[in-house]
């Protein structure tokens, strides 16, 4: 890792000790990198170290391999509180009718009326079942593999964005809470059950946990994958982005996935990682103080 107490010019490494500057297209580079994120130059080449092309592909691997264990890691941890929370699966569904009566008193809209004026469509209706199940993992993946690929030095910052709102997601996500599908004394339809287009086979079982609806992390990386592109891209049709979280919030609600304040929930909890992540790296690479002068 590039400190600035490694012999290259002022130019090389500067930006308060916080970035170092390749020399040769000017970019600034976090200091967990190795290598420039814009032009591929290594830090070793410009410190005359230039190392084996074979060694620079083995830690390319190596630190791809690492991402994937973690995001493989974090899935499979996702899955494993899915099952713990059946064990209260009663209460889950009082604190599903719970959140309906919760939303009346706040005059929210009712997600019942948006449901009914897209089951007399079956097409649409088909489609939005399908953006549900794909959308969510296929959008981040692409995300992160977008920001691996292309802009390497803002990749670490996402990803552990990523991290922190789903960790945050999966603790709450102990307490269980049924889906709007499954309370169909209110009225409610499954719509992808109805169509043969479920990933649940029956209570328990399928891709994940049905009672894990509180928050809606579909939402929230949604939300997360719309920041990140209007942050890093620089291209006009980034704003593009923004129909995701939309057409994301929209799908959930007339699938009856998820409730509105499921979607709430999860905007709560992407603000609050926004703000605890940058504040817990300041906190960690703060120097410890000096002892005080007898």
């Amino acid at each position: 890792m590039p400190t600035s107490s490694d012999t290259l010019s002022d130019d090389a490494v500067s930006d308060g000790g916080r970035r170092w500057i390749c020399v040769r297209c000017h970019a600034r580079n976090g200091l967990d990198l190795d290598a420039c994120a814009r032009c591929g130059t290594s830090f070793e080449a410009l410190l005359g170290g230039e190392p084996d092309p074979g060694v620079r592909r083995l830690r390319g691997v190596s630190a791809l391999v690492k991402e994937v264990a973690l995001l493989l890691g974090l899935f499979t941890l996702w899955r494993v509180v899915g099952s713990v929370s059946l064990l209260s699966e009663s209460g889950a569904f009082d604190r599903g009718r719970w959140l309906w009566r919760a939303e009346r008193t706040l005059h929210l809209p009712s997600e019942l009326s948006l449901q009914n004026q897209v089951l007399p469509h079956p097409a649409l209706v088909q489609a939005l079942n399908v953006f549900y199940l794909a959308a969510h993992i296929g959008g981040m993946a692409a995300l992160l593999i977008w920001l691996y690929a292309r802009h390497r030095d803002q990749y670490r910052r996402w990803r552990n964005l990523v991290v922190a709102f789903t960790g945050m997601s999966l603790l709450i996500q102990f307490v269980s809470v049924a889906p709007p599908r499954l309370l169909t004394e209110l009225g409610f339809v499954d719509t992808a059950e109805k169509y043969g287009q479920s990933a649940y086979d029956h209570l328990g079982s399928g891709l994940v946990d049905q009672l894990s609806s509180m928050p809606s992390v579909h939402v929230g990386w949604a939300l997360l994958a719309c920041a990140a592109v209007i942050r890093v891209s620089r291209s006009r049709w980034r704003w593009l982005a923004l129909a995701h979280p939309l057409l994301t919030g929209y799908a959930v609600v007339v699938t009856a996935n998820h409730f509105w304040l499921d979607g709430v929930a999860a905007a709560g909890l992407v603000a609050l990682a926004a703000w605890a992540v940058p504040l817990t790296r300041r906190l960690v690479k703060r120097p410890p103080a000096l002892p005080d002068p007898a």
